[in-house]
């Protein structure tokens, strides 16, 4: 749950919101989701403590769009640090030097893996 809460308050420090009590959010949510729509999300808390949080899809969608794009760029950051290890240069260079011959029993041997 520790983890949770932590990418919770990562989103929440992104975010532009409000905050109401559920039993307000409950009593007037007509109210509680036109404030969502036309300033930002809205945290819903119960006893002084974020529980959830009404954005709207525009707002999630950039979120989403947002986290995939850091997904990304961590990969591409592992896989460029994978590129820097000196056994990648050797393999790398041994890829680019290698005959047509030697690159079609590779791909072969590579297949019969599969």
């Amino acid at each position: 749950m520790a983890i949770l809460h932590v990418m919770a308050n990562d989103v929440l420090s992104k975010l532009r919101y409000t905050t109401v009590a559920a039993s307000e959010a409950k009593n007037q949510f007509g109210q509680v989701l036109e404030s969502a729509l036309r300033d930002g999300a809205v945290v819903i808390t119960k006893h002084d403590t974020p529980k959830a949080i009404l954005l709207s899809i525009e707002e999630f969608e950039a979120l989403t769009a947002r986290s995939q794009l850091n997904t990304l760029a961590r990969e591409f950051d592992a896989m460029y640090v994978r590129m820097q290890q000196p056994a990648f240069d050797k393999a790398l260079n041994s890829a680019f030097g290698a005959s047509p011959k030697q690159l079609g029993a590779a791909a072969v041997k590579a297949a019969r893996k599969r």
